[in-house]
This record gives structure tokens, sequence and C-alpha cells, in this order.
């Protein structure tokens, strides 16, 4: 008997994304090995997404991620008309055994709201928990929507209601981790990287006026709100109106007079071997972070690449980091330069060790196999 999954991604970025795409790039690392476990795989995405699956249902031909930040009049319908499709889908058809839910918030509302009968669905959740607090302090699941955690300090933050529907976490994965171990170590460089959204809570506007400070090489590699390059940014600045996003006005203010092409250097959103090279042969990944890291991707495929974490102690780094061996850990941000500076004397091997034993695609499949038998009530396969 064959075990049908809805996955839902949501409708902001194909899967996989091209560059970045926390949540998309986890559901592209998930999939295959959910179809390798003998999981059929109902795809609910956006058109342009190329990832195999066994049927694909987008109501948006492209990604939608440049509504996100726009004001919430305008940007509401989107994610309510995908989660809509999503589910008309679910009703209309009898051969899915399950919804593996991503969306944030609405997802979880529209999924609640459905009749107790309806397919019984995981939701997990990806983001800072101390949000949506009147969704989630009063959420019920009626016995029939179960959540996940991508990290135990995740939901230690979430309300007691929600809490009350946890049946667990699941680290996050990347392919890097696959034979990790086995690879050449690259040549270490001098430089020090930041890999992700530019946006406060990532805190590189920390990271830029430390290597100032201390005098380290400093790569930036993501998006800033919806542009990818440099050569993007620079003609929307020019347009007064562009600081209306927050994270283009946390540039313009605060990240972008440090940026000097020399010290510090943006260098947009890479992705493939370009990205994977200049993780690999930096000194350190710097994560100041600034608020409470549900998931923390950018640990494991730093790991993956034999590069070790400096970063503030926050959500789940403590779970991901072996301080003193994989990386540093600090609670005062005072320490982080020369924490950065001594990153150098910790050995690649060990962290690629540990992302091979503990961040592989399969080991993350097959624990989110286990969950869809909990919520589910039979076994998959």
């Amino acid at each position: 008997m064959t075990f049908t999954v809805l996955v839902n991604a949501g409708p902001w970025l194909p899967v996989p994304p091209q560059g970045y795409g926390g949540i998309e790039n986890i559901v592209a690392t998930l999939v295959p090995e959910l179809r390798r476990l003998g999981v059929t795989v109902v795809l609910a995405s956006v058109g342009t997404s190329t990832e195999p699956v066994d049927e694909l249902v987008a109501p948006f031909p492209d990604g939608q991620f440049g509504w996100l930040q726009r004001p919430f009049n305008q940007a509401s319908g989107v994610a309510t008309a995908h989660q809509a499709a999503v589910v008309r889908t679910v009703r209309q058809r009898d051969d899915i055994d399950l919804v593996h839910d991503h969306v944030e918030a609405i997802g979880l509302a529209m999924l609640a709201a459905m009749e107790p009968s309806a397919t019984p669905v995981l939701h997990t959740l990806h983001w800072d928990l101390a949000k949506h607090p009147e969704l989630y302090g009063a959420f019920d699941g009626g016995g029939r929507i179960s959540v996940n955690g991508v990290s135990a300090a995740q939901l230690r933050r979430a309300p007691r209601a929600l809490r009350a529907h946890a049946i667990g976490h699941v680290y996050l994965a990347t392919p890097l981790a696959v034979d990790a171990e086995t690879r050449p170590i690259a040549d270490r460089a001098e430089h020090v990287v930041m890999l992700g959204r530019i946006t406060p809570g990532k805190g590189q506007d920390l990271g830029v006026r430390l290597a100032h400070e201390a005098g380290f090489d400093l790569v930036l590699a993501g998006p800033v709100g919806p542009y990818k390059q440099p050569e993007d940014l620079a003609a929307a600045l020019r347009d007064p109106a562009a600081s209306t996003n927050p994270d283009v006005r946390f540039w313009r203010e605060k990240v972008g007079p440090y940026v000097d092409g020399n010290r510090v250097r943006w260098v947009g959103t890479l992705t493939g071997a370009a990205r994977d090279n200049l993780v690999a042969e930096a000194r350190a990944m710097l994560a100041p972070l600034r608020w409470e890291e549900p998931g923390g991707t950018f640990v494991v495929e730093s790991l993956a690449l034999g590069t070790p974490v400096v970063a503030t102690a926050r959500g789940c780094l403590p779970e991901l980091i072996e301080h003193g061996r994989t990386g540093l850990l600090t609670d005062s941000e005072d320490e982080l330069a020369d924490l950065v500076l001594a990153a150098g004397k910790l050995d690649p091997a060990e962290c690629r060790h540990e992302a091979a034993r503990r961040f592989t695609p399969a080991a993350m499949a097959k624990r989110y196999v286990a969950l869809y038998e909990e919520v589910a009530g039979r076994p998959v396969g």
C-alpha cells in the first residue's frame, strides 16, 4: 500500500530555489529522500519548481517572494490563495494520507479550520514562535493536527497551547553532509563569511563593524530584500521608495556604509559551487545573531563544508555546535571578534564528521517518516 503525502512548500519561491530560500531548500532536501523511502509526494509549490515529484500543485506560475514585504492589504491574498488551493486539493481527493505543511501561520490556521474528519496534518514550525501569539496561544488542532519544531530550543519558546500539539523536533539537513568526510579539505583563505538574508536579526550590522575594528576580511552573501545582486540593489537605491523595504533600509543605514569592497564585501546571492567554495575556504562562519534562531540551515551547511561557526549562543546554536570543537559560542557580543581570530585553531575534519553524523538528508527523512506514522496512525510503506 502506498503512502501519499502532500508537502506544502508555499507560494514564495520554487523548489529548489535559485540561491536564497530556507524553507524551499529544506523541502528540496527532504523530498528525494522521502521518495527513496517509498513515499508518494504531491508537492504544493509554484510552477517553476523543478524538484522531481509524483505530482505538482501550483496555484501560481512563479514565486511570489516580491510580495512578502509589501503592505498587508496588498500581499495578504497571496498565501491565502495558495493555501485555498491546497485545501481544495485535499478535499477533492481520497488518496492523500497526510499533509506536511511548511507555510507560516496561514497554513496552520486554514488546515485547522477544515472538518474534523479531514486528512491529518503535520505542520513544521520553521520560525520564531514568539510571533503570532494570538494564533499560537489559543491553537486547537482538534486531535487532527500535530506540529514539530526544527530544534528543541524553538519548541521551548512555544506557547503552551501550541506545545501541547508538538510531537518532537527534527534538525535541518543539507546534501553537503553526505560523504562530507571524504571530500578534500579546501585551502583556507583569510576571509570570514556571513551567509543568509541581510536583515537585522542576522546581525550583519555588527559583523561589518567588527571586521573593521578587529581587522579581519568579511564577505556577506545573501539578498537584501528582493535584490539578489549588487547591481540590482544599486539601481533600486536610486529610487527613494526602495527604502520602504525594511531590509533595504537596514542596508542603507546600518550595513552599506561599512561595505568598502576591501575589508568588507557584499557578493549578493551565490549558488552552487560559488557559494560552497566561499564557505569552505573561509576561516569561519560568523553569526552575531540578534534573535532566537530556530533551525540554523547556515550552521549545518557550514559544518558540512568544514568551516567552524562563531556565533552568539542563541536559539538552536548550542544544540548544533559543540563549543571548542565545531565552533565557538558566546553570550557576549564583545567577545565575538576574539573568537573569530581564534577559529583557525579548530579542525575542519571535526566539523565535517559532525555534519555527516547528524545532518544528512537521510537522517532528516527517517525522522519525518517516524512522525508521519505517528500522525497518520499507520506505517509508511
